[in-house]
């Protein structure tokens, strides 16, 4: 018998049961219709992976029946290959288009009748203005997605276990004159080579796979990758990252490290970033409020001392994204769930010394959570020969 990669996309009952979620959830807000502009949720209810561009791709649900994907006719074929569960087709030829042949006349044709459309926060204003004010604005998609299912969460692992790799190899890489480039290359290659030979149809437009280091003149800015020539050096901390996602699902796993010795002002910063995390683990589990996970360990950063070293929230969720909600942040007071996937990754930044954050992708289950790359965290691990 042969096994099935873990990246496969999903089956019928799987998209179908989404769409069964959305539409009850569409009835209890009473909503007649719901647009969808945003990939993410299109993807996330037919596992069609599109870019945005001058072509609108717009998916149409009601609360009964198949939904209607208003698209470019050129893509129909796309469509068809990639697409899971039923769809019905309302193509338009091209944009532009003369008068009354468009996509927003389109749209209109699907959506006739309807009164009461849901519309995403992050909608168009060309879309919502061919709905001609029959809107509402709608997080329901949103909301479902944060909740993942046993065979989401098997994607995720699968993502996460790929990531891991990458970090592997880009700690493997990580000596003295190493060049981030260099290790960027090697550590994408790897992935990517295994990525498609599990499965040679992987989604390109849903699949992006990166890994590399951040040297330790970089690291308090912890976006920064403006210069991918600047060497590793002895010491650090330097940043390893490997994130992103396998066929439309998102995992992440980061480490600070060092090479050959640990600097003596790096030691104390580095012991509060791990105090901090095993707090936020603590906190993470069912019932508890996001804000709270965040305001606690930002609170003990704070009394340590780093108050004005503090950048970003604790983590962030990911789902058929490597970056979305829900949040790990002040401010978010949304509830932690079974079946949520979020990073945990509180971090601290001092631009003489340099930046200090694991980040590692957790799931939360019924009674706390789990590490799904569960990558070795002490500073003895981490201090790499030179």
């Amino acid at each position: 018998m042969s096994i099935i990669p873990l990246c496969t996309p999903p089956e019928a009952v799987e998209i179908q049961t989404r769409r069964q979620r959305l539409q009850a959830a569409m009835q209890d807000q009473g909503l007649d219709a719901l647009v969808l502009h945003n990939p993410d949720n299109v993807f996330y209810l037919t596992n069609f992976a599109n870019m945005v561009h001058e072509r609108p791709f717009i998916l149409v649900l009601f609360t009964t029946g198949c939904p209607v994907f208003v698209m470019p006719k050129l893509e129909e074929p796309h469509v068809r290959i990639r697409a899971v569960g039923d769809l019905e087709f309302a193509p338009y030829f091209e944009f532009p288009a003369p008068a009354g042949q468009g996509w927003d006349a389109k749209l209109k044709e699907v959506i006739a009748g309807k009164t009461n459309i849901g519309v995403e926060y992050d909608s168009p204003l060309h879309v919502i203005e061919a709905l001609e004010g029959h809107h509402v604005r709608s997080d329901i998609v949103e909301d479902l997605r944060a909740i993942k299912s046993d065979w989401e969460i098997s994607r995720h692992q699968y993502a996460c276990d790929m990531f891991m790799l990458g970090l592997e190899e880009t700690l493997n890489l990580s000596k003295p004159g190493a060049l981030p480039i260099q290790i960027y290359g090697a550590a994408a290659g790897k992935m990517n080579a295994k990525m498609f030979g599990d499965l040679p149809t992987t989604n390109m437009f849903s699949t992006k796979l990166q890994a590399s280091t951040q040297p330790q003149p970089l690291t308090h800015d912890p976006h920064n990758f403006t210069n991918l020539f600047v060497p590793l050096a002895e010491g650090g901390p330097h940043v390893a990252l490997s994130a992103g996602m396998t066929n439309g699902y998102g995992g992440e796993v980061e480490r600070t490290f060092f090479i050959g010795h640990v600097p003596e002002a790096a030691k104390p910063v580095f012991d509060v970033m791990m105090e901090a995390r095993a707090l936020a683990y603590a906190l993470a589990k069912p019932g508890t409020v996001m804000h709270d996970v965040d305001a606690a360990v930002n609170q003990l950063m704070r009394k340590a001392g780093y108050g004005e070293n503090l950048l970003h929230r604790t983590g962030h969720g990911l789902g058929v994204t490597a970056h979305e909600g829900p949040f790990l942040a002040e401010g978010d007071y949304r509830v932690l769930k079974p079946g949520m996937v979020l990073t945990i990754e509180p971090g601290i930044y001092l631009p003489q010394v340099g930046g200090f954050r694991h980040s590692d992708t957790v799931l939360i289950t019924e009674n706390g959570n789990i590490n799904m790359t569960p990558w070795p965290d002490t500073l003895e691990a981490l201090t790499l020969p030179c």
